[in-house]
């Protein structure tokens, strides 16, 4: 039977593109089901729409509370019944209860090499830090912002004379890259969990996650 994953996005819809690319090409290791986000106008619902999968708008702003809105959340996701819902610019904390609910099949991309620069303006604090390289990571998610098991991560160089904006697109290009491999990792079976810990191909993931090769 064919994995199904569900993409929750709340922008252009970058990060799903390359996961749809993924997908038509039989790379990804199933199929995207179901495109939701919080956001009218998300260039991702266009893509998605275009492509003949499913969609559905859920407006955040039309909830009273958080638990509110990932309650309706959870239950469009679960009408997919999707074996990994990926988060891909979806700017939206998600409740611990929602986060629960899909436990160990919950997968985010986040521009930084976690454990450094959990949050916003990743880009920016590595310059002002004055490291010599910056990434992405792939990671679970888990109750902590960003501090989930992180399974992929790709570095790339900070060039002397870049601003946040020039990072951020050399960092975008990765993430392109290993989205796609993170999620085929999780639907044919290769990432398993043993009392709390991410194991890969039998064997523990680094705490950092993997370092990407193009030959992964």
């Amino acid at each position: 039977m064919t994995k199904r994953v569900a993409v929750l996005l709340s922008g252009r819809g970058s990060n799903f593109q390359s996961l749809l690319n993924a997908s038509l090409e039989g790379s990804l290791g199933g199929e995207i089901s179901l495109v939701i986000s919080n956001r009218l106008g998300a260039g991702g619902l266009s893509i998605a729409q275009n492509a003949g999968i499913e969609t559905a708008l859920i407006d955040h702003q039309r909830y009273p509370t958080r638990e509110a809105f990932d309650q309706d959340l959870a239950g469009a996701i679960d009408s997919a019944q999707p074996d990994l819902v990926v988060l891909a610019g979806f700017m939206r904390i998600l409740t611990p209860e929602f986060v629960a609910r899909f436990s160990e099949r919950l997968m985010n991309i986040h521009p930084s090499l976690l454990p450094l620069y959990p949050g916003l303006h990743t880009h920016q604090r590595a310059l002002d830090n004055g490291d010599s390289h910056a990434g992405a990571t792939v990671h679970y998610v888990t109750g902590e912002l960003d501090g989930g098991p992180p399974v992929l991560q790709a570095k790339v160089p900070v060039n002397s004379g870049d601003d946040a904006d020039a990072l951020a697109a050399r960092v975008l290009a990765v993430e392109h890259q290993i989205y796609p491999v993170a999620v085929n990792w999780h639907l044919c079976g290769r990432l398993t969990w043993e009392d709390g810990s991410l194991i890969k191909d039998g064997m523990p993931v680094p705490p950092s996650g993997e370092l990407w090769e193009s030959t992964s």
